[in-house]
């Protein structure tokens, strides 16, 4: 076996040379030249918004590396989530994701393109979002317990609108059933604003919805708001009471999370969980999630990992009791 040793200097150089270009490149060398974050939804939407801010903040902390948002929806978010599993676990691609296509579409579908749990990895929390129950005027009610005692009075009479089946809208007027110990109709719409319609004409009587959606006819008086969904109130409604506050353990948090392939290594997601929740907690950041009734949150991916898995827990028997399914 030939020594290094007994190499002239020159050769000894090459060789380390070779070694070292040939060894795997250091987390601190992220990012590379250009990093995709892909969002599953599309453009306009939370997570889109959400995926642009990180992207700007970025690309003003890294000049010379290109951002870019690449919006795939469908599939209730699976399509996009599944991009960024199957992507290289290089830090070339990251995603931006909700709790549904992370969690819990584990309980709805019947197979999943991906596994979240080994083809995920989590990098941190982005934002909280609160969704409001608001109900429309004619129903004559102005609390949380005034409308379970109407429901229980009135089982299987009265419908709530959603933004789909299986999603959180969905599930936390099941969840608010279930714990009041009544039934409601569900009817789904494609949007948020196709729901809140639905709840100004009265084909609805209630919807539990991002309060972005809901607070400008709040305003105008057209629906009223009882409650929000978040474990505690929002700065942005200091005066309406969370759902526990009035009675209903409930929690139904909107949170968006940055997500990145199975694979990539511990050093590189702790990087970009730092760099971006830096970014996250800055004035101009703060500024721009207001105007969606957004706040920013700070986590390490272990954290975020919790947070998934928290929010199975919390929505299997949920989905079991209401016999909730897709496919």
């Amino acid at each position: 076996m030939l020594s290094i040793y007994r190499l002239p200097k020159y050769a000894v150089m090459a060789l380390l040379f070779l070694f070292a270009a040939a060894a795997p490149a250091p987390a601190q060398d992220w990012p590379g030249k250009t990093v995709r974050i892909i969002v599953p939804f599309g453009a306009g939407s939370t997570p889109d918004i959400v995926a642009r801010l990180v992207a700007d903040g970025l690309q003003h902390k890294y000049p010379t590396t290109t951002f870019v948002v690449e919006n795939k929806p469908g599939a209730s978010g699976n399509l996009g989530t599944d991009a960024v599993a199957k992507a290289a676990p290089d830090g070339s691609t990251i995603g931006v994701s909700i709790g549904g296509p992370l969690a819990i579409n584990t309980l709805l579908f019947a197979k999943l393109p991906y596994d979240p749990h080994q083809d995920i990895v989590p990098i941190t929390q982005l934002v909280t979002q609160p969704s409001v129950l608001a109900v429309n005027p004619g129903l004559g009610i102005n609390s949380v317990a005034e409308l379970v005692s109407l429901l229980k009075k009135n089982p299987g009479k009265y419908n709530f609108a959603s933004i789909g089946t299986g999603s959180l809208s969905h599930l936390a007027m099941e969840a608010i059933a279930i714990k009041a110990g009544t039934q409601l109709v569900h009817v789904p719409y494609a949007s948020s604003p196709q729901a809140v319609t639905a709840v100004l004409r009265n084909d609805a009587q209630m919807a539990c919805l991002p309060a972005i959606a809901v607070t400008p006819q709040a305003k105008a008086g057209a629906v009223k708001i009882l409650a929000v969904s978040t474990p505690h109130r929002s700065p942005y409604l200091p005066d309406v009471p969370t759902l526990k506050e009035a009675g209903i353990d409930v929690e139904a948090d909107a949170w968006n999370g940055l997500i990145a392939p199975g694979g990539t290594p511990k050093s590189m997601a702790e990087r970009i969980s730092k760099d971006v929740s830096e970014i996250m907690m800055q004035p101009a950041a703060r500024e721009k999630l207001a105007t969606q009734l957004m706040e920013p949150v700070s986590s390490s991916p272990d954290a975020l990992r919790a947070r998934m898995n928290d929010e199975i827990a919390r929505w299997a028997p949920v989905i079991k009791a209401a016999n909730v399914k897709i496919n």
